[in-house]
């Protein structure tokens, strides 16, 4: 489909451009600072902003045209990440700047999501999920590997610049090729909620479904191994390794992921839903390894392992998507994303305070412990909700 190709294109450099720019941002505040807890908090600016912005920002994907709504994102992320590239910016100027930056997040990956789902419905929708999920950690990938020489050869600043050109290619992109769409469910007579309104039902709309609820607690756990990504830099220095070492961690999981994506798009639609507990459990089991402290091959080897199963994510997100109506999924994309990326930021801030007093495999090691648990939990309500034959939401 032609506007899925325009999609596609325009999230293949934003990916790249983010990437890079966190190679970057960790290996500055790594070599100004020193300090493992300061790197990982830098990682994790990343990803808290959407405690706010993914309840209170997402639901402008149902109350705008979304293509309206990803442009204007680009376009502002475009000029914040420009003035996070200046020269000799403070450190806290770049966290406010990338905290700002992190706010249009929420909006425009809901209004993206929403948008796809939209014009794509049943196994096209899965199908273009998975061709956006490999796209985008072939991009992580990229960028994580050529973020580390990228950062080595020009700087951080330069590597910044490029990710602000990458959202302003977005922008372009995407205004030339999404058709503008109307609101959704802007011709019921009864008007659409308010924000505390439309907020409230998403919430209920989730926690009313148990199967929607399991499937929640499922895509949530990229919280316990996403804590490899916020330990790269540390975890590089402890064994030796340099800028392009942090690169070739950053990238081990995207890279399994890539691997385990292609490898379930070749199953048939049940056997992936039946794996989704399984491989979320297996998402964190290789971690355990690294209390065993390997060098830096043996470690890129296992965490491109938990990459491998954490593939389900793709099933998982998707079958969520589906099941919820077209006029609430941007909020409610954007309640889960909260939830994602929450657990993903209070990961990596309690990984990079443990490993300013452990060693970095060790708190590797005791996530992948605790990850295990709760995957398994997880797991198992969803297997008791899909058995006891609760429907989820029809959504297109």
């Amino acid at each position: 489909m032609a506007e899925f190709r325009w999609l596609w294109a325009a999230l293949i450099g934003s990916v790249i451009g983010d990437q890079l720019a966190r190679v970057a941002l960790a290996v500055l505040v790594f070599d100004r600072t020193g300090s493992a807890g300061l790197s990982a908090l830098t990682y994790a600016l990343t990803l808290l902003p959407d405690v706010v912005s993914g309840p209170l920002l997402s639901g402008l994907a149902d109350r705008f045209p979304r293509r309206r709504v990803m442009v204007s994102c680009d376009a502002a992320r475009a000029v914040l990440v420009a003035l996070m590239a200046i020269p000799g910016t403070p450190l806290w100027i770049l966290c406010v700047l990338l905290v700002a930056v992190q706010l249009l997040a929420a909006p425009f990956q809901s209004a993206r999501t929403a948008s796809m789902a939209s014009f794509m419905t049943g196994d096209s929708y899965k199908a273009a999920t998975g061709v956006s999920a490999i796209t985008g950690q072939a991009a992580q990938l990229a960028g994580f590997v050529t973020g580390g020489t990228v950062v080595a050869a020009l700087g951080a600043s330069q590597a910044l610049g490029l990710n602000a050109a990458s959202f302003a290619v977005s922008a372009v992109l995407l205004q030339l090729g999404i058709r503008e769409r109307p609101v959704p469910g802007s011709d019921d007579p009864g008007g659409r909620p308010g924000w505390w309104g439309s907020l409230s039902a998403g919430a209920r709309l989730v926690w009313d479904d148990r199967r929607l609820r399991y499937l929640t607690a499922l895509i949530c756990v990229p919280g316990f191994y996403i804590t490899v990504e916020g330990l790269a830099a540390p975890y590089a220095a402890a064994v030796g390794g340099g800028p392009l070492a942090v690169g070739v961690l950053f990238a081990a999981n995207p890279a399994g992921q890539v691997v385990g994506i292609l490898l379930s798009s070749r199953l048939a639609p049940a056997r992936r839903l039946a794996w989704i507990g399984p491989l979320a459990v297996g998402s964190c089991v290789p971690l355990i390894a690294c209390v065993a402290a390997p060098g830096l091959w043996a470690t890129v080897a296992l965490w491109g392992l938990s990459g491998l199963s954490a593939s389900y994510l793709v099933t998982a997100q998707a079958t969520f998507v589906q099941d919820i109506p077209d006029a609430q999924r941007g909020q409610v994309i954007g309640l889960a994303r909260t939830a994602l990326i929450v657990s993903q930021g209070i990961g990596v801030l309690a990984a990079g305070a443990a490993a300013d007093r452990w060693q970095p495999a060790m708190v590797v090691a005791a996530a992948g412990v605790l990850g295990v648990a709760f995957a398994a939990g997880a797991a198992r309500g969803y297997q008791r909700a899909e058995r006891a034959g609760q429907p989820g939401r029809p959504g297109a």
